[in-house]
C-alpha cells in the first residue's frame, strides 16, 4: 500500500511538472479578429534604444507600416529632468505630434514607476536622496506634465504608475497605497481625463487598485521565469481574468489589459543581452498567436501589446513574422 502512494505521488508530481513546463495551454478555438480600437502596443523610446533601434525610425513604423491607433506611452521621469528643474519635453511632443496627425490615440503612462527595467525611473541626480525627498519631487514632475499634456486632445487617459503595489519586481522602493492615492488625487485635480491604474494580472486580487482607478489595467503573461521553475507557463483560464474583474466591479471601457505579453521573458538583464535560442524558451509565433486569441477570449475592452520594439528589431534583422502577424490586427 505504502509503495502504491508513492507511486502515485511520484505521477502527480510528473504531471504537474508537464502542467506547469510543458504543456501549451493555447486556447483551441478562435480567429484573430482585426479592429484598431481592441488592440494597441506600449511604446518605450528607452527600450527602442536599449535594443539599438533608432525610436524615431521604429515608432513612425508602428504608427504607418502597422499602422497602431492605440499607444500607451510611457514619459520617463529620467528623460524629461535629466537636471534638475530643466524639462525638455521635445521626444515626446514629436511622438505626440505625429501620432495625432494619423489619429493615434495616447494612454501617457506618467509618474516615477514606469513599464521596462529597473521599472523606477528617477533621475540620476536624485540618486542617493531620501524616498520621501523623490516622491515629494513626484509630485512637483507629475504636476509639470499634466499641465503641459492636459489640452492635447490625443491623449485619452493617464496612467498613475505602472503596477505600483507591485513589490516582486523592480528595483524600487516599498508600494505605497497613500503616496499612489496623493497621485492619483493630484492628477485628478489638474484634468478630468479617466485615471488608469494597473495591476498584476496573476499576482494580484485588484481590489486596492481597482479602488484608486476609474479604469483598471492588468497584465497578461503566459511564459515565464522564477529560481524555483525555470520557465514555466500559466495554466490560468480566460475566465479567471473576468471573475476577477467582476469581483472589483470593472467592466466595459473600465477594464483593459495594458501589457500582454508579445515578446520574451528575461530572467535576467535584458531582452537586448538574451540569445535568440533562450528567446525561444518562452516564445515563438505559435505562443504570440495563442497569447492574442487568449486575450479575444478574455473579452475585454482594449489591449495593449508588449513587444513592438521587439517585433521591429526582428525584422531589421530579417525575421519579419511576428511584424507580418500583429499587422493583420491593426490593418483594416
Amino acid at each position: 500500500m505504502r509503495i502504491l502512494k508513492i507511486i502515485i505521488l511520484i505521477l502527480v508530481l510528473i504531471w504537474l511538472v508537464w502542467f506547469l513546463k510543458f504543456a501549451k495551454h493555447y486556447p483551441r478555438t478562435g480567429e484573430l479578429k482585426t479592429d484598431p480600437q481592441t488592440w494597441g502596443v506600449t511604446y518605450s523610446t528607452k527600450f527602442a534604444e536599449e535594443l539599438g533601434l533608432d525610436w524615431q525610425e521604429a515608432y513612425l513604423a508602428i504608427i504607418d507600416d502597422l499602422q497602431v491607433k492605440q499607444i500607451r506611452l510611457p514619459i520617463y521621469w529620467d528623460q524629461i529632468e535629466k537636471h534638475e528643474g530643466e524639462f525638455d519635453f521635445a521626444k515626446y511632443d514629436y511622438i505626440l505630434n505625429e501620432g495625432s496627425k494619423r489619429n493615434v490615440q495616447f494612454i501617457a503612462n506618467i509618474g516615477w514607476r514606469l513599464p521596462r527595467w529597473p521599472e523606477c525611473h528617477a533621475p540620476r541626480w536624485l540618486a542617493g536622496d531620501e524616498v520621501e525627498t523623490i516622491k515629494a519631487r513626484t509630485l512637483s514632475m507629475l504636476k509639470i506634465v499634466v499641465d503641459r499634456y492636459k489640452h492635447r486632445p490625443e491623449i485619452i487617459s493617464w496612467q498613475v504608475e505602472n503596477e505600483p503595489l507591485v513589490d516582486w519586481f523592480g528595483i524600487c522602493p516599498k508600494s505605497d497605497k497613500d503616496f499612489l492615492q496623493k497621485e492619483v488625487n493630484l492628477v485628478k485635480s489638474l484634468d478630468e481625463r479617466p485615471i488608469i491604474v494597473s495591476a498584476s494580472g496573476e499576482l494580484s486580487l485588484w481590489g486596492e487598485e481597482a479602488k484608486t482607478a476609474d479604469i483598471l489595467a492588468t497584465t497578461v503573461y503566459r511564459v515565464v521565469w522564477n529560481s524555483w521553475f525555470k520557465y514555466f507557463r500559466y495554466p490560468i483560464p480566460a475566465w479567471f481574468y473576468q471573475y476577477k474583474a467582476r469581483r472589483v466591479e470593472k467592466f466595459g471601457e473600465n477594464m483593459i489589459i495594458s501589457e500582454l505579453q508579445a515578446e520574451p521573458w528575461v530572467p535576467n538583464g535584458t531582452l537586448a543581452d538574451l540569445s535568440p535560442g533562450n528567446q525561444a524558451k518562452s516564445f515563438d509565433l505559435k505562443q504570440l498567436e495563442a497569447n492574442l486569441k487568449f486575450a479575444q477570449k478574455i473579452g475585454f475592452s482594449k489591449n495593449y501589446l508588449w513587444g513592438a520594439e521587439w517585433w521591429y528589431l526582428k525584422k531589421q534583422i530579417g525575421d519579419d513574422s511576428y511584424w507580418k502577424l500583429v499587422k493583420k490586427l491593426f490593418v483594416e
